[in-house]
């Protein structure tokens, strides 16, 4: 939260890491991503995890990383 360093984006073969300036934090598109595991190696701040090894005190966030998937994909059918 906060840092947003977005060397993780640059290695992501999907181009499924999504976040502005604006946004609190950056988002992995569950639809997209492969689950290749590039990104969290390349992250400087240890912020991503595979699901099955998030901890359980940032389980939360992956709620709001799929809200914002699910609110992007309303705003594209509108």
């Amino acid at each position: 939260i906060g840092v947003k360093d977005k060397a993780c984006t640059e290695v992501c073969p999907c181009d499924c890491i999504q976040g502005d300036d604006n946004s609190p934090q950056l988002y992995i598109d569950p639809g997209c991503c492969t689950d290749c595991g590039a990104c969290e190696s390349e992250c400087p701040v240890d912020a991503i995890y595979m699901n099955r090894y998030l901890p359980l005190k940032w389980k939360h966030y992956e709620q709001i990383n799929a809200d914002y998937f699910k609110d992007k994909w309303m705003d594209q059918i509108k």
